[in-house]
């Protein structure tokens, strides 16, 4: 497994440990930027280790040609000193150190081609990064506007629910009810209760308004004999009957 799928993984167990937690959203993203640059710091040691390892291939493939080049030469001088089998060992050298600066020079150039790509890969890590860093505000907004949201219909469930606005009209009806019965039972029961012919006699024993005028009437000395009203008015102070003949007056035009 390459250094990017180990990050890759990393980064989905995280990811979904955090959302198994359902922790605060806000909390989850900031976590997750951790996570991500904790594990960007990591590839990128690592890429500057393959980077290294890289120049160390170039630095051994230059140091073998080099010293190809140089056993070439030694060559040379023993040809020309008449010294063949000199020349013979130092063409054996040349051979062995350019043979191994050819080998180095092809494993350096494959091991750049993959730190290349790791370098490529590095860079768009970090670019998905920022931006996930700048989609963070974005997610929390939405994140707090759908709390908000779920906050008003809850609210409003709660306006709407009718049942303990019926259960209070039931319990007033219901009371209202018992009154009335209450108030019902009250009259029968003083109906059917007491001495009937004593209430009746009662009745009788009370004086009408119309009496109490004529007694009051004839104890003013106001009534003439008998307790009529004739001759009364003769009686009357003159201002009293003045008012009686404008009333008697208003009443005729009436």
């Amino acid at each position: 497994m390459g250094i990017f799928d180990r990050l890759s993984t990393l980064l989905r167990s995280n990811i979904n440990d955090l959302i198994s937690r359902a922790e605060n959203p806000e909390k989850m993203l900031n976590q997750l930027i951790v996570d991500m640059r904790s594990s960007l710091a990591k590839a990128k040691q690592q890429v500057a280790g393959a980077i290294a390892e890289e120049k160390k291939l170039e630095a051994q493939a230059g140091t073998e040609k080099k010293a190809s080049e140089d056993w070439e030469k030694r060559a040379m001088l023993a040809v020309q000193e008449g010294r063949d089998d000199l020349a013979k060992q130092a063409l054996m050298r040349h051979n062995e150190h350019l043979q191994a600066a050819v080998q180095l020079h092809d494993t350096w150039v494959k091991h750049k081609e993959e730190t290349e790509r790791l370098k490529s890969s590095l860079r768009q890590l970090n670019d998905k990064i920022e931006e996930a860093k700048r989609k963070k505000n974005i997610l929390l907004a939405r994140a707090k506007r759908a709390e908000a949201h779920k906050r008003i219909q809850e609210t409003m469930s709660s306006i709407s629910d009718k049942s303990a606005f019926e259960t209070f009209d039931r319990m007033a009806e219901r009371i209202e009810d018992q009154e009335r019965k209450l108030i019902a039972q009250a009259e029968v029961t003083e109906d059917l209760t007491g001495d009937t012919l004593m209430k009746q006699f009662e009745q009788l024993g009370k004086v009408s308004a119309d009496q109490q005028l004529l007694e009051l009437k004839q104890k003013m000395g106001l009534l003439g004999a008998g307790g009529s009203e004739a001759g009364a008015a003769k009686q009357l102070p003159k201002s009293v009957q003045d008012a009686e003949l404008v009333e008697d007056d208003e009443r005729s035009r009436r």
